[in-house]
Order: C-alpha cells, then structure tokens, then sequence
C-alpha cells in the first residue's frame, strides 16, 4: 500500500466514525481547534496528521486509535 492510498483509507475512516457520533465537520473542527477545511481536507485524503493530532482526533470522537488506522476492506 502506497502513501495515496493510505492517507486516503484514514481519511474514510474518520469521516465513517465522525459521522458515526453524529458529527458535523464543524463539530469536529471546534473540537480540535482547527477549521472545517482541514477536516475536509483530511477526510478526502489531501492532508496529513500527525500521531499526535490523530491522537487528539481519536480521544475526541471517544474511539481506540486503531479505529482510524484499520486499513482492511
């Protein structure tokens, strides 16, 4: 599995568990800290985090970190 296809799988993970805690991007975004672009952005596979913002993201929709980084189909 290359980089693309990685960063791409991570971002489907966070938009299915976001959605699964009735989130909005905005929601989400508030949370973090950050803006709602930078959630889009993550969650269509066009931006990076860090372990530690993954970590952050993790803890606010209340999840095991492995829940965003199961890449099987």
């Amino acid at each position: 599995m290359n980089y693309e296809e990685v960063i791409k799988r991570f971002g489907k993970n966070v938009k299915f568990e976001r959605i699964k805690k009735d989130y909005s991007q905005e929601d989400l975004a508030a949370i973090l800290d950050v803006n709602r672009n930078h959630i889009s952005k993550i969650e269509c596979g066009n931006q990076n985090m860090s372990l530690k913002k993954i970590t952050e993201l993790a803890n606010a929709l209340n999840i095991n970190i492995e829940n965003l980084l199961k890449f099987n189909d």
